[in-house]
């Protein structure tokens, strides 16, 4: 059996309840050798030991620490146990279809890329509406008057479009934007551009991943014979609650975009303002909005603007409460490090 040349991280994504599904999808659709590191954040005791047991079956590494994490947090806990030629960064919430590593390494091989992304698909039914396809990603400078205006560039192609439709249109091409939801990476860009930045706590870390391999001179290819579906919620088990909150809330975005901002030197614009208004949508779209439905219907026997409001307004105070509690555990200093679990020999295939 050959060596591999791919190490596999996974990281929670924003919930738990789609562990066993995404893994079982790896292993069962993933012909070529890999090692695979799995990192877990904090899950609820049924998915632990459930990853525990099958991080003994399949001797792969398990990296488990009891607060939650930040996405590139959990990358670069991952990150740091690799020693092949390529990672892989995967969401716990993804599953793969058959052969999609080896179009992966395939792509890098023939192209020599940087990064590679596969077609990304998104929802249920899984593998039949596009996520992403590619995109754009930079720093525009407009001027406007006398003063210079640097905005930023995000672009995804093809989104809401049908696979059926637009698979047969394409073909694998350099492009400028991969998402974190899956994407491989050649490891020996981490030797000039260095970690992922854990700044960025929940949003436009994949935005900021690319520009920053485009400016070292690396490049990024979609590759579309490689297809993998994200698959988010809702519906949200009681237990994904409490990490939901954390990763989408307010104090996390604010943070991620004021450093986005800082960073790129980015001139504070529409781009940004329209964030911020928007700040707690995906709690309201995924936590309020239910159950508020769910309240009006069973008390009033009608929808209720007055309801969801006075959700929203206690989902502000909660959040705010998570976000400080959090703050103040500080839960990963030098003096505390995460439990690894790791086997004989990682896991090969």
């Amino acid at each position: 059996m050959s060596k591999p040349q791919v190490t596999i991280v996974v990281s929670p994504r924003e919930r738990f309840s789609c562990t066993q599904a995404s893994l079982e999808s790896i292993y069962e659709n993933t012909q070529i050798p890999f090692k695979l590191v799995y990192v877990d954040g904090g899950s609820p005791a049924k998915i632990k030991r459930y990853l525990e047991e099958k991080a003994q079956e399949k001797q792969f590494q398990l990296i488990r620490t009891e607060h939650y994490l930040s996405p590139n947090k959990a990358r670069n806990l991952g990150l740091a146990q690799v020693n092949t030629e390529y990672v892989v960064f995967i969401d716990n919430d993804v599953v793969v279809t058959p052969g999609w590593l080896r179009q992966l390494v395939k792509c890098a091989e023939e192209t020599n890329a940087t990064v590679v992304s596969p077609l990304i698909c998104q929802g249920e039914p899984v593998h039949e509406e596009v996520h992403c396809a590619g995109g754009e990603s930079g720093v525009k400078i407009e001027t406007k008057g006398d003063r210079p205006r640097r905005r930023i560039i995000e672009k995804i192609y093809k989104q809401g479009r049908k696979v059926a439709d637009v698979r047969p249109q394409l073909q694998r091409q350099q492009t400028g934007l991969a998402e974190f939801h899956c994407m491989m990476v050649r490891t020996a860009i981490f030797e000039t551009i260095g970690m992922l930045d854990e700044a960025l706590l929940n949003t436009k870390e994949h935005v900021d991943f690319c520009m920053t391999v485009m400016e070292a001179g690396g490049n990024v290819y979609l590759e579309p014979d490689s297809l993998v579906t994200y698959v988010p919620g809702p519906p949200l088990e009681l237990t994904d609650m409490p990490f939901y909150m954390l990763r989408w809330s307010d104090a996390w975005e604010l943070a991620s975009l004021h450093r986005l901002r800082d960073k790129w030197n980015l001139t504070e614009d529409e781009y940004f303002k329209n964030r911020y208004s928007g700040l707690g949508w995906r709690r309201k779209m995924t936590i309020i909005k239910p159950f508020s439905q769910k309240i009006s219907k069973m008390v009033l026997k009608r929808p209720s603007k007055k309801v969801e409001n006075l959700l929203v307004n206690v989902d502000k105070a909660l959040n705010k409460y998570l976000t400080d509690r959090y703050a103040r555990k500080q839960p990963l200093t030098q003096h505390q490090t995460p439990q690894l679990q790791q086997q004989k020999s990682p896991t090969t295939v």
